[in-house]
């Protein structure tokens, strides 16, 4: 397995330099995250994640989950690394004070959630889940419930889950069948069964707070009828302590490709006793509370996976010797080259560090939009926010995961045939990034939700929210002398893009398959251009440091490159995209059903 190391120089790069999140933590009053205070924060969770939860990554992998007449018991060293989490602060670091909470931003929660990630995407599953539903009972619970469930789910003692699918249904949310019956003191009798439930069942918290959707008798069909409840597996006592059996159980766990460590549970629920949170029919407005901060989290595991891919690689490249370079041997005094000087293995690694560290920036900008939305006292300010992270959220979740798994099989390749063997540990990181692409709304789904619910949707608004972002970065930097080639063509494709939005839109107004024919090369189109952006902006700062003798010069000089590589290499992308877009739906529908069978 490879030896992860966080990437504090990277992260530091974007946190002090090109997102300058101080400046932006004391506009938001958000004093406690003082510059010292983050610093120590990323160099403690550094040591954390390589220390204590990188070891068992593979061990994790090796030994999965253990089921046993409903009992789930975590690999190895697993429930001890929670506890060690837990001690640390490291649950609560962006919670509400009000609760326990440390209170930070929630982009320094973040950024923790990628040293958890890369170091053990499995082991995160746990504290990931539970974060989400923290989010949904925040926003949407009673002044009770909050009370009840959130210091407790704050401190580590109660962790939660997302109960959504059932076997008949993934995303069609509005043909479920599970079903809450209204109880004279006020409670739900719950019954159904949810599958797929990440940490549904577990041995490393006293109780687990399952937030469960489900519809009432009298519910209206379709989606308008659902309503979240809350149901514990352990009733809370007088004391607010876990109390008697709740009626949920664990009727069997999954056997997976990948995050072997984290148990994906089948869940039954039978009568079990369930508090509705927020009002009747109106889940789905909270489950979109959890799903976007999932869905935030899985496009993380893209850049978090790739991340620990790139290191293994990274190493290999330059310790392998195969052949001599095509110019004239680089180690004459070696047997033979080491691989990192070909051409084809260039390409490889210079294609993993160009998304991952776009990733990166990617997923910081759009954690700073996190803070203002939870912070800012001013309204359109978080309005602003709020579209933006509407716009991004699909983005973060598909294209992240799209291309971190282009990476971690990038990664696999560079090792030739030892990828494809066990012990390496390259292989566990393409089946765990596996599926990124498929949980939390499959890739396709976000697609339709970026294009047709939130370009089309708002009438090109929240897509124009962004491009004129992009547009004022180019005119500022339209006569740049070493990148006003790459800012020319941004601010070209950035006009493309909106030219290509309209086509699309003109297209669906005759044709409603239009919008599901062109979303998921819409979505990978607009990604390249966003990351784009974000390449500018680096390469704009290390292109400063340079100029101004600052900072380290040899980093400085690896990010321009990069990007150079990224505009002429990746970016190119758009054009095959675009021809898919405007290639249109016959070509897709014209085929009859029956013509596909063998």
């Amino acid at each position: 397995m490879p030896e992860y190391q966080a990437p504090l120089r990277d992260m530091r790069f974007l946190i002090d330099h090109v997102f300058d999140f101080h400046a932006s933590y004391a506009a938001l009053g958000a004093t406690d995250a003082s510059p010292d205070m983050v610093s120590a924060i990323l160099e403690e969770g550094a040591k954390f994640c390589e220390n204590v939860l990188a070891p068992l990554n593979r061990s994790g992998d090796e030994e999965g989950c253990h089921f046993d007449n409903g009992v789930v018991t975590t690999p190895k060293g697993f429930k001890q690394a929670f506890a060690q989490y837990v001690e640390g602060g490291w649950h609560g670091l962006a919670a509400d004070p009000a609760y326990g909470g440390q209170g930070l931003p929630h982009s320094l929660g973040l950024v923790i959630s990628e040293m958890v990630g890369s170091s053990n995407t499995s082991w995160g599953m746990y504290p990931g889940l539970t974060h989400g539903a923290m989010s949904a009972i925040h926003a949407h619970g009673s002044a009770e419930q909050k009370q009840l469930y959130l210091g407790k789910l704050t401190a580590g003692q109660w962790t939660g889950t997302m109960c959504l699918t059932e076997a008949h249904c993934g995303t069609d949310l509005g043909i479920i069948k599970t079903r809450a019956v209204p109880q004279a003191d006020g409670s739900y009798a719950v019954t159904g069964s949810k599958i797929f439930i990440s940490a549904g069942e577990h041995d490393m918290s006293e109780n687990i707070v399952h937030l469960v959707l489900a519809k009432l008798p009298d519910a209206p069909a379709g989606t308008k009828g659902i309503s979240l409840f809350i149901v514990p597996k352990f009733l809370p006592d007088a004391a607010g302590e876990a109390g008697e059996r709740n009626g949920v159980s664990c009727g069997s766990i999954e056997h997976k490709m990948g995050i072997k460590a984290s148990a994906t549970c089948v869940l039954n629920f039978d009568g079990a006793r369930g508090f509705l949170i927020g009002q009747a029919n109106k889940g789905l407005n909270c489950m979109f509370t959890m799903m976007n901060h999932a869905r935030l989290g899985t496009g993380m595991q893209g850049l978090c996976l790739g991340e620990t891919s790139f290191q293994g690689a990274i190493r290999y490249a330059n310790d392998r010797l195969q052949m001599r370079s095509l110019t004239g041997p680089k180690s004459p005094d070696k047997a033979a080259d080491p691989i990192i000087v070909h051409p084809d293995v260039r390409r490889m690694l210079l294609t993993m560090k160009a998304f991952n560290e776009g990733n990166r920036a990617l997923a910081y900008f759009t954690a700073q939009l996190l803070d203002v939305a939870h912070l800012s006292r001013d309204e359109a300010q978080r309005q602003d926010a709020e579209n933006l992270l509407a716009f991004l959220t699909p983005i973060c979740k598909a294209f992240m995961t799209e291309t971190g798994l282009e990476v971690t099989n990038h990664g696999m390749q560079v090792f030739g045939g030892h990828g494809f063997i066990r012990e390496w540990g390259m292989e566990q990181l393409v089946r765990d990034c596996r599926i990124a692409p498929i949980y939390e709304g499959t890739n396709g789904i976000q697609a339709l939700d970026l294009l047709g619910r939130k370009v089309l949707g708002s009438q090109g608004k929240l897509l124009l929210g962004f491009t004129r972002i992009v547009h004022k970065f180019c005119s500022a930097h339209a006569e740049h002398p070493q990148l006003q080639a790459y800012v020319a063509q941004l601010d070209a494709l950035n006009r493309q893009w909106g030219e290509l939005t309209t086509k699309v839109g003109m297209a669906a107004m005759n044709n409603p398959d239009e919008v599901g024919a062109a979303a998921l090369d819409y979505l990978m189109y607009s990604g390249y251009i966003v990351l784009a952006y974000f390449w500018l902006r680096m390469a704009l700062v290390a292109q400063q440091q340079l100029d101004a003798g600052q900072g380290d010069q040899d980093f400085a000089t690896a990010k321009l490159i990069t990007c150079e590589f990224y505009f002429k290499r990746l970016l190119p992308r758009t054009g095959a995209h675009r021809a898919a877009i405007e290639a249109g739906s016959d070509c897709l529908m014209k085929l009859p059903a029956q013509l596909f069978a063998l």
